[in-house]
Order: structure tokens, then sequence, then C-alpha cells
């Protein structure tokens, strides 16, 4: 038999469920505890902004119509603190009615990862969550290689950053000297450092990596 490829997703996933009301909460927590996910239950959005970190679970499952501050507004506060924050946010799964479906549909443009309509077959809704958790350690690791990039980035010494721009562009050595003032090799050792730093033997390897963050970050200032 071919395995079902999102059963085994995460075994030790943990997953977030947002939702007023209890019912749902247990009955969608005994069925994540048949995948082995842990479970964490929330009634309200504001119980999970005070009480929780998002970023330590792998899947939110939030409900569109809860009290307060609705879950689509909760899905943009997390988004923004995310953002500000350069933290890591987990998929987002929808529970939602017939009618907020145009709504929903919105948020999957601005980066939710699905949604399902109420009441969601249970083989339905564990394959979504398979799903976007199998989605999630890609995510996760591109998130943790793009910490450790920028923290690379944050050790170099002023005149690193000034050898890493060159290298980048392309120049020789000889031209980085000449463009610096400072010996060839000085920019030797230099360049020999950062590629150490990186992880990387060339230019064009270190240039490959940087793609994954703005120039801004990385540039000698202007």
């Amino acid at each position: 038999m071919t395995p079902n490829p999102t059963a085994s997703a995460a075994h030790s996933a943990h997953v977030a469920i947002i939702d007023d009301d209890p019912a749902v909460r247990r009955s969608l927590g005994m069925l994540l505890d048949t995948r082995g996910w842990t479970s964490a239950e929330f009634e309200r959005a504001v119980d999970f902004l005070d009480g929780a970190d998002a970023s330590q679970f792998n899947c939110l499952v939030i409900d569109v119509r809860i009290p307060g501050m609705s879950g689509l507004e909760l899905f943009d506060e997390l988004a923004r603190r995310a953002r500000a924050a350069q933290s890591y946010l987990p998929p987002v799964l929808f529970l939602t009615g017939h009618g907020d479906i145009p709504m929903v549909v919105q948020a999957l443009k601005q980066g939710a990862s699905d949604f399902l309509e109420k009441p969601a077959d249970p083989r339905t809704l564990l394959d979504a969550i398979g799903k976007a958790l199998l989605a999630e350690r890609g995510a996760r690791n591109a998130h943790a290689s793009r910490e450790t990039l920028l923290q690379e980035i944050a050790e170099l010494t002023p005149r690193e950053r000034e050898v890493l721009t060159e290298m980048v562009g392309g120049f020789l050595n000889k031209q980085i000297a000449d463009h610096l003032q400072i010996s060839t090799k000085t920019v030797e050792a230099h360049r020999l450092r950062i590629c150490h730093k990186f992880n990387v033997r060339t230019g064009m390897e270190l240039a490959a990596k940087l793609r994954e963050v703005p120039p801004s970050l990385w540039r000698k200032p202007a």
C-alpha cells in the first residue's frame, strides 16, 4: 500500500485551535490526536494573542467568526507582528460558514493556507492540515536559513561589508584593492574570512546565497 504523505507529516506537530465553540474545539482536538498531533485550544483571538507564540505552532486552525476580533482580523494582526519582528508565522487554515467564503478568499491572497466550510468532513480536515504541515516544514527551514544568513551578515565588519559588496559585483581581487585602496593581500584575507563565514567558495555562490535577503541588508553604505 502506498503511504499517505499527509498522514505521516510532522507526527509531533503542534496545532492551535481558535474557535469560540467548545464542542468544536474538543472534537477537533480529538481528531488531531488520531494522527499523533497535539493541540492547544483558545476561545477568542485575544486569548491567543495574550497567551501564545504563533511561531511555536506548526499550524493555526481559526474560525472566521469568533467574538471580538474576528479570525480574519487575528490573521492580519499575526501577519503584522511577524513582519515587524521578522518572526515565523505558520500556515493558517480557516473554518468558515458559506457566507464568509469571499472574505476568506481574500485572506488566501494575503497568505493564508486554506479554508474549509463548516461542518468540515473529518478526513478532508485532516488531509488539509496534513498538507499544511508538509508545506510548513519547508517554510520553517527556509525561515531558519534566512535568520542564519542575517546573523552572518550582522557579524561582518565594515571593511568585510565593503569587500563583500565588491565580490558580489564580480570584481577581481586587484580591482577590489584598487577600489578600496588597500593591498591585494588584505583583500584576499578578507575574502577568505567572508567565504568561511558564509560557507561558500566563490563570489558567485555568495551572490546566489544573498539573493534571499534585500541588498540593503548587506551592501556597504552609500
